[in-house]
């Protein structure tokens, strides 16, 4: 690709079609479609993406299209791609939602798209749903518009080629794959995955002013009106992935694992995640921490008022991992009136020390926005010493010693912060473990210490035996 000096209008490619590193300083995507390849440029500031196509011979490119946003521009993924005759399909917002364009036709106001899956000649694939929850397969063919292939309430995706479609459906009762041709059920494929030990019983709510999504998972042998459980919220809550959807994984099964010990097991998809639109992901902008926080405080306190009685507010903890992790740890920190015990796992205390690409657009330039940093720290916070008003609560930090992906020094700055303050805590690090933390005897093993940790702080009591052995997938997102 040839660079040059000459820079148009934002400073990156000129009308000409050149290209100028210093304004364009991330490639983000990458593909060789028809003739040529086909590049997404991004602003160090993440709010002008360029589409340009590359000539072969020459180096030369030519730009496709543009997009700016005050916050960050859009650029769903698959995008941007070409149908077989060359038809553009390219991100494109629809109002709020995040949505698409193929050639001149956008996608229904109100869809959020998920994510373009492929072309078929001049069918195109995609996920996407209105309600948060759910997202669907859908399709778009010149001549018969957009068209949904899933139906029931799930988490769909596919594969195609040709005439046939591979449906990849995770629903409520589990995981099942179909197939579609010439738009008939041709088989299934079977899924030999096995089934969990504790049978998730999730309960799907609409909680408080922001309409919160949520679950709650209460055990199986808990009678209303036999007294308050304690609460135990679980969730991720952070961008770019959901964990509150109309369909059954393992985390569901974990939830449910620790209510079955005597826990009412609260899961809520706050602000910053996807799926609600642009002003819903856009709403954790500058500060990381405090409405993602607020919004798991009004999740609990409209729950409490939806099961009058059955839920505790005066023991009341949090787990989590990864972003998880960092709100578990920001919760007891910031709301220790609301939070009485955490299990923060893999937490990026420190957002300095994170990617630059993905913090940089909610937090923008450390150089220039360091403010945001500091608001959305946890070091600040953990350096506080403990008073009446603000008690230390009972803090478990658990890090993986080989995770490359939150680096372990995140624990160890926060927990020297916690020990100069005088605050007691709790450090397991877990020697030759990654981010995700999948190995049998390890991940099991972790998730009896949390159960134990967990009981001891909040002091739940199960009638009859126990459960079963705990659940062996990582113990968060």
């Amino acid at each position: 690709m040839k660079r040059h000096g000459g820079a148009g209008p934002h400073g990156g490619p000129s009308p000409r079609g050149e290209w100028s590193d210093p304004a364009f300083e991330y490639l983000v995507t990458a593909d060789w479609q028809g003739a040529r390849p086909v590049v997404g440029l991004r602003t160090r500031d993440q709010r002008t993406v360029w589409i340009v196509s590359v000539d072969p011979v020459t180096g030369g490119v030519r730009l496709l299209s543009a997009a700016t946003d005050e916050a960050w521009a859009d650029l769903r993924p698959g995008t941007p791609l070409h149908t077989a005759s060359g038809v553009p399909v390219l991100s494109c917002p629809r109002g709020d939602a995040r949505g698409i364009r193929i050639g001149d036709v956008p996608s229904p106001d109100g869809l959020h798209v998920r994510e373009v899956l492929g072309a078929v000649g001049e069918r195109v694939l995609f996920t996407a749903g209105e309600e948060p929850t759910e997202v669907h397969v859908w399709s778009h063919e010149p001549g018969r518009g957009f068209t949904v292939l899933t139906r029931g309430p799930g988490v769909h995706t596919a594969v195609a080629g040709g005439g046939t479609v591979v449906l990849d459906s995770r629903t409520p009762d589990g995981h099942e794959v179909t197939v579609l041709r010439d738009g008939r059920p041709a088989g299934r494929i079977a899924v030999l995955a096995e089934e969990p030990l504790v049978a998730p019983r999730p309960v799907h709510l609409v909680l408080g002013q922001r309409e919160l999504r949520a679950r709650i998972h209460l055990p199986s042998w808990y009678e209303p009106g036999s007294g308050g459980l304690p609460v135990l919220l679980s969730p991720y809550s952070g961008p770019g992935l959901q964990v509150v959807t109309r369909a059954r994984g393992w985390w569901t099964a974990v939830c449910q694992w620790f209510a079955e010990h005597g826990f009412a097991v609260l899961t809520a998809d706050g602000r910053g995640t996807p799926g609600r639109g642009a002003w819903w992901e856009r709403a954790v902008l500058g500060d990381r921490l405090t409405p993602v926080l607020e919004d798991q405080v009004d999740a609990l306190h409209a729950a409490a008022e939806r099961y009058e009685g059955a839920l505790d507010l005066g023991r009341v903890g949090i787990r989590g991992w990864s972003f998880g992790g960092y709100l578990a740890a920001g919760a007891v920190l910031r709301r220790p009136d609301v939070f009485h015990a955490a299990v923060a796992g893999a937490p990026p205390a420190d957002r300095r020390l994170y990617d630059t690409y993905w913090e940089e657009r909610f937090l923008g330039h450390p150089g220039v926005l360091p403010g945001n940093y500091e608001r959305s720290s946890l070091l600040r916070h953990a350096a506080r010493p403990a008073r009446p008003d603000r008690p230390a609560r009972p803090l478990m930090l658990v890090h993986g010693l080989a995770d490359d992906n939150v680096l372990p020094a995140h624990t160890l700055r926060l927990s020297a912060a916690l020990l100069a303050a005088g605050r007691p805590h709790t450090v397991l690090p877990l020697s030759g473990t990654g981010h995700l933390v999948a190995r049998e005897g390890t991940a099991d093993a972790l998730l009896r210490l949390e159960l134990d940790f967990l009981s001891k702080a909040l002091g739940p009591q199960r009638p009859g035996p126990a459960p079963g052995p705990a659940p062996r997938p990582a113990p968060g997102p």
